[in-house]
């Protein structure tokens, strides 16, 4: 049982937890702007490598660094928005999908250009993991992964549940014209969610560098789980992208336990076939998700 919660539960835990960061920022996007981002993986690496750049050049530990990146993936995602999406506010949403496909080749191309195809780390060295209680052990990066995941989680609920933005975000995800006729800024929100999914994004990326290694492509492979991990909780609703990415973290890494015999029941290599599973079969038996989401 330790061996089962050491080695694979809490590592999808903390996996789930990186998804889940993701995925609300594909679930707001959506809500609000009603299109698939689909280079939300490459603002995730572009925070990441943010991050590596603070930490190489100022000698900072990777936690240091994390504001900064969150800001940087922020602003990013912002500009992004002005430049290229905007015009398109009105076109129909596969013209806006079509365009972040472009975004995301541009993204990749820029940070293999800027930072290098090489593998990179944000510390070297093997940290051994933390005894908790009995023979259960947590790695460092865990707990923070984790800890700090909650922390935004619970500033996230607080921000959409209580303050006047994100009651204006809520407004405009059920009907974008009421809202505009009410008298909300429509512009103002969807810059706040840019921001917020911006931010988020590049949370995910650097945990996901600290978890693994940093390479250009971080983002991109971590895509499907996102969307899987959004689709399942439904799209467009933030709080089930957050079951969703636990759900399909966990998923993952248990499905690699070795349940029958002494071999894995599915190979490591082929975790992400979980999440294409999991995803495929939730559009076809129930296509809003847990809770209730938009149809894609």
């Amino acid at each position: 049982m330790a061996e089962f919660i050491n080695l694979y539960l809490i590592p999808g835990i903390a996996i789930g937890c990186i998804y889940a960061l993701g995925a609300v920022g594909i679930s707001l996007v959506f809500a609000i702007l009603r299109f698939a981002h689909f280079a939300h993986g490459d603002v995730m690496t572009l925070g990441a490598y943010i991050a590596y750049s603070l930490v190489a050049a100022f000698g900072w530990s990777v936690y240091a660094a994390l504001p900064f990146a969150l800001l940087g993936g922020a602003i990013a995602c912002v500009a992004i928005d002005r430049t290229v999406y905007r015009p398109f506010r009105r076109a129909p949403g596969i013209i806006v999908v079509i365009a972040s496909f472009g975004v995301m080749l541009v993204l990749r191309s820029a940070i293999q250009l800027g930072w290098g195809v090489d593998v990179l780390a944000y510390e070297t060295g093997i940290r051994r993991p933390l005894p908790l209680f009995g023979d259960i052990r947590m790695a460092q990066k865990h707990i923070i992964i984790i800890a700090v995941s909650i922390a935004i989680a619970a500033a996230l609920h607080w921000f959409l549940s209580s303050s006047r933005m994100g009651k204006a975000m809520r407004a405009m995800s059920d009907d974008a014209d009421l809202a505009r006729v009410s008298g909300i800024d429509t512009e103002r929100v969807v810059r706040w969610t840019w921001l917020i999914g911006g931010g988020l994004a590049a949370a995910a990326g650097i945990f996901a560098g600290i978890n693994t290694k940093l390479h250009p492509g971080i983002g991109w492979d971590l895509l499907l789980p996102l969307f899987a991990a959004a689709i399942l909780g439904g799209i467009g609703r933030p709080y089930g992208a957050i079951v969703g990415g636990l759900s399909i973290g966990i998923a993952q890494e248990v499905a690699t336990y070795p349940w029958i015999g002494g071999d894995p029941l599915v190979p490591p290599a082929y975790k992400n076939a979980v999440a294409f599973f999991v995803m495929v079969a939730m559009l076809v038996w129930r296509p809003t998700g847990l809770f209730k989401g938009r149809v894609l």
